[in-house]
């Protein structure tokens, strides 16, 4: 594993090159600040731990130059919540507060380099399979023809299912197939945000423009701009933001809270919902004017049940990567087992198929898992 180490204090620097050189799976390379670091890094480097804290770049706008590109660790020896908040929406997957144990640094890495094996193991099974999807079906197929069509447009697009049928796996598709595939993909769920945040998560906010905006922050229509803003769950937008959202599409523009200065943004927008939207409507609980701007091209994605010829494929893939997340012997399923499979109506879909997979492989008591090891009749 390739690392990149950005520190501007010299002995912390040396400190950590020298603990790390007893790690032969760890290749450290150091730079003194983000604007070096950005000059050399490439596609070979695997991990960047960072400072905050530095001359020319501090860590946080470090992090927003690299764009996703690499997993980041940042450390620092004064975090405020703000920050921490901050990275956490930047993606960074760890944050360790100044002084640190060694073996809390190498834990955080050890961890990110299991995660980075099973997401290369599954990225190589994704790419044997279907256009990324694991499994592949007629009903499968018709719909993915209609997503290929859409994704090269700037169309709206509305995917519609039931919850667990991987909504958000298409959203992502779409916009790896679209011209924006270099831009950012940001995936928002408005059922998880309270409803007195989402107008500040979506169009962001200035400095003041309420309690506790202690600083002024971008909100996800900006971070997205360019690329593609996902927003699953959309039914259960507030009312009041719904208008907002609709003038943000049509106008192309956003304005954060606080401010009476509008920002031109360019995204796409792929929206996703369970729920019945015309009776949503006919409740007064949607915007019909809204509805429409979103749902320029409706996708039906159908439910496992529909797709029987995909279940065993998913749950092959599935047992294969969580035997290697877990460091386990390989597994399969026995006979029975897979008739199991193919026999239940999978009400949860494949976000229910693949949480019986993982919790099979862990309890399974041999290298085959058996029909009673799925405890699917408990579920009918």
């Amino acid at each position: 594993m390739k690392i990149a180490i950005v520190e501007d204090d010299i002995n912390m620097r040396k400190s950590l090159e020298l603990a790390m050189g007893g790690y032969e799976e760890f290749e450290v390379i150091t730079y003194k600040n983000a604007v070096d670091a950005l000059k050399k890094l490439d596609d070979s480097f695997d991990l960047v731990i960072t400072d905050i804290n530095m001359p020319k770049m501090d860590g946080i706008e470090f992090v927003k130059e690299l764009n996703g590109r690499f997993e980041v660790i940042i450390m620092t020896g004064n975090a405020t919540l703000t920050r921490a908040i901050e990275s956490i929406h930047l993606g960074v997957k760890d944050f360790l507060l100044k002084p640190f144990e060694i073996d809390d640094l190498i834990g955080a890495i050890t961890r990110e380099n299991k995660i980075q094996k099973v997401q290369k193991s599954v990225a190589k099974t994704k790419k044997t399979s279907n256009n990324g999807f694991l499994g592949k079906s007629e009903a499968l197929s018709k719909v993915l023809n209609i997503a290929d069509k859409a994704s090269k447009t700037d169309a709206s697009i509305l995917l519609l299912g039931q919850s667990g049928v991987g909504k958000e796996v298409f959203a992502s598709y779409i916009h790896k197939n679209s011209p924006r595939t270099k831009k950012p993909f940001i995936a928002l769920n408005m059922a998880a945000i309270p409803d007195n945040l989402i107008e500040s998560e979506l169009f962001g906010f200035e400095k003041g423009a309420f309690t506790d905006a202690n600083e002024a922050r971008a909100g996800q229509f900006e971070l997205a701009n360019g690329g593609t803003l996902f927003l699953d769950e959309i039914a259960e937008m507030p009312y009041g933001v719904q208008a907002k959202l609709l003038r943000a599409l049509q106008e192309k523009e956003v304005r954060r809270l606080g401010s009476s200065k509008s920002i031109k943004i360019d995204i796409r927008v792929v929206s996703a919902t369970n729920a019945n939207l015309n009776e949503k409507i006919q409740n007064g609980e949607f915007r019909e004017d809204l509805y429409y701007r979103l749902n320029t091209i409706p996708l039906h994605i159908p439910p496992l049940c529909e797709r029987k010829d995909e279940i065993l494929e998913i749950a092959e893939a599935t047992c294969k990567s969580n035997c290697e997340k877990y460091d386990f012997e390989s597994k399969t399923f026995s006979p029975e087992a897979k008739s199991e499979l193919l026999d239940y109506n999978w009400p949860g879909n494949i976000r229910e198929l693949i949480s019986v997979v993982e919790r099979s492989v862990i309890l399974s008591e041999t290298q085959e898992i058996q029909k009673d090891e799925l405890f699917l009749d408990v579920r009918k």
